[in-house]
């Protein structure tokens, strides 16, 4: 039998233990490794940790002979937002990459470092080929709210179904589905919590919900089926609707707002959750197989967030408050003759407060977010300002391109 067989049965046996999961903590203590400081590491987690000490020295040869225990993950939807910075993020810790997007992969920096699958996960045969051989799927694929109700019903809740049959073909054990706080819909109280009512707003919120269905069933039949529910989340690569926003910071425009500004609208950096996906990937089965929010852990005001990126900017510009009713109304029948790009989950909910209950990933999963809503919105304009010529005559209805302004561009002129 090849070491890279044996190695293989190792990492499926082990993968999912909690001293896998601690002795990572432990490599990241030291950055920069080197064969002349895995001594240190050696020491450092030996002291630290009290664990199997055959487990762990079989761990150690491993990783000083360059045979570190690499997981080979399938991400769905590779080619999105969240997509290629996880996909980032997870090479960096050595693991073996495959993508599956029905969309290009064109991000040059990593294309010559993974695997590239194109292909719809509503097609089974595609699913099944991309499934060969994966110990994880992270899945975070969908067709977002723009997209046509069959397409995000047939995408989100068959696509997902198909992905979870394959993966229970292919024994791989787990399954980190990437849902959203869009299945709370607009509750009537917060912070919101795991155990809340589910009841999403629009098609997209409705297929969230089938979908994290879909995810449940298969958990009862014995797979790990760890289900996240982001807040709405951003970082560099991330356009769509928050291109509004940082296209009138950067021509020196006031930016409106519905409403006060005065609610709390919780947001994400995406490598905060780069970091949840990783802790339901590493840590103990019986630990992540469950549900959990995601968000960040300091936010103010939408009014407060959103001027930070206008004081970023330097024109001083300001947030303007808008009557919310009468806006919300005008709103609806622009989306109607389809000349706005914001939808009903946007307009409807710009106004009210937004926030989850991130205790249980805390406590739970160690979860420990970097980045306050100002950091995150402010991390992604500076990216959006070294990337501006790349992308300025594109647009679309994914979150890697600038929506379509439609009217509200002639709106600039008055702010």
């Amino acid at each position: 039998m090849s070491f890279r067989k044996i190695r293989h049965l190792f990492v499926r046996k082990v993968s999912y233990d909690r001293n896998i999961f601690l002795y990572h903590k432990s490599v990241a203590k030291f950055p920069q490794i080197n064969n002349a400081k895995k001594t240190a590491v050696f020491q450092y987690f030996f002291e630290t940790f009290v664990i199997d000490k055959r487990l762990f020295f079989l761990i150690w040869v491993l990783n000083f002979y360059r045979l570190e225990i690499n997981l080979k993950f399938l991400i769905t939807g590779g080619s999105g937002f969240l997509g290629i910075n996880l996909i980032r993020y997870l090479l960096k810790k050595d693991h073996e990459i495959v993508t599956l997007d029905i969309a290009d992969f064109n991000y040059l920096d990593v294309a010559e470092k993974v695997s590239i699958i194109k292909g719809d996960i509503r097609d089974l045969q595609i699913v099944n080929k991309a499934m060969q051989g994966i110990d994880m799927v992270v899945h975070t694929a969908a067709a977002l709210p723009l997209y046509t109700p069959k397409e995000i019903f047939t995408t989100d809740v068959e696509g997902t179904h198909n992905l979870l049959e394959a993966a229970e073909k292919n024994n791989v054990k787990r399954f980190i589905h990437i849902s959203s706080t869009a299945v709370y819909g607009i509750p009537d109280h917060h912070p919101i919590y795991e155990n809340d009512v589910l009841e999403g707003v629009g098609p997209y919120g409705e297929a969230k919900i089938l979908a994290e269905e879909e995810c449940l069933k298969f958990r009862k039949r014995g797979m790990c089926v760890p289900i996240i529910r982001p807040k709405s989340f951003i970082g560099p690569e991330r356009l769509g609707v928050f291109a509004l926003l940082y296209d009138w910071a950067y021509t020196g425009h006031n930016f409106p707002m519905i409403g006060s500004g005065n609610n709390r609208y919780q947001l994400l950096d995406v490598d905060d959750l780069c970091e949840a996906i990783y802790l339901c990937a590493m840590l103990d089965e019986k630990t992540v197989n469950d549900t959990f929010n995601i968000g960040a852990k300091e936010f103010t005001t939408m009014k407060e967030d959103y001027q930070a990126v206008l004081d970023y900017a330097g024109h001083g510009k300001r947030i303007i408050g808008l009557p919310e009713k009468p806006i919300i109304r005008t709103l609806r029948i622009l989306e109607a003759l389809k000349l706005s790009p914001l939808y009903k989950w946007v307009y409807e909910t710009a106004s009210k407060d937004s926030f989850v209950s991130i205790e249980k990933a805390e406590m739970v999963l160690g979860f420990k977010p970097k980045y306050s809503n100002k950091d995150a919105l402010i991390r992604n304009y500076k990216w959006y300002l070294d990337n501006l010529n790349s992308f300025k005559d594109q647009s679309g209805i994914s979150h890697r391109v600038p929506w379509k302004q439609g009217i509200l561009k002639l709106a600039k002129w008055i702010f």
